[in-house]
């Protein structure tokens, strides 16, 4: 199962050695990570999506994470309300007599043009990894040249749902 985990720790050279070789020494494969600065002097965040063969495996992860030299807190944030985003530039081959049709084709993803020259348009992509996934699949077609995403960086949302319990009328 895939799992979004978050990792604040000191900004300390050597953190992300550390943290990358626990998970590589359990064999746990990681599909996606950032890491970034917070709010807060010194303290970074490190999110990581990982899979994760069950919830025993799971709960061992989070334990050996904590207990990691300049590692403050760990979370797994699946299953809360979180705003989830990744970015990609994605350099297309778009010769002069293509592009007004590749535009009208693209507009949806509502991608922004940050490069062009007289053969490429490399466009900048902000979202799910489902909707860059997509993006990348509608525009193959035409030739990609060259294809970088940054992984995924998630924030928990101040709101969360309020669980309400159901009443039933079959006991």
């Amino acid at each position: 199962m895939k799992r979004v985990i978050t990792v604040t720790v000191l900004n300390q050279s050597g953190v992300l050695n550390r943290v990358t070789g626990l998970l590589m020494k359990r064999q746990f494969n990681i599909e996606s990570i950032t890491v970034g600065h917070t709010e807060q002097i010194n303290i970074s965040k490190m999110t990581f999506v990982v899979h994760v063969a069950d919830e025993t495996k799971l709960e061992q992860l989070i334990k050996q994470l904590s207990k990691q030299i300049d590692v403050l807190k760990v979370n797994d944030i699946t299953e809360k309300s979180i705003v989830l985003r990744e970015l990609a530039l994605i350099k297309v081959v778009s010769p002069a007599n293509l592009r007004n049709e590749m535009n009208s084709i693209v507009d949806p993803f509502r991608p922004q043009i940050v490069d062009t020259s007289k053969n490429f348009v490399t466009y900048q992509v902000v979202g799910q990894p489902d909707k860059i996934d997509a993006f990348i699949e509608l525009i193959r077609p035409y030739g990609i040249k060259e294809l970088t995403r940054t992984g995924v960086t998630a924030s928990v949302r101040e709101t969360q749902p309020v669980e309400t319990p159901q009443l039933s009328i079959l006991k």
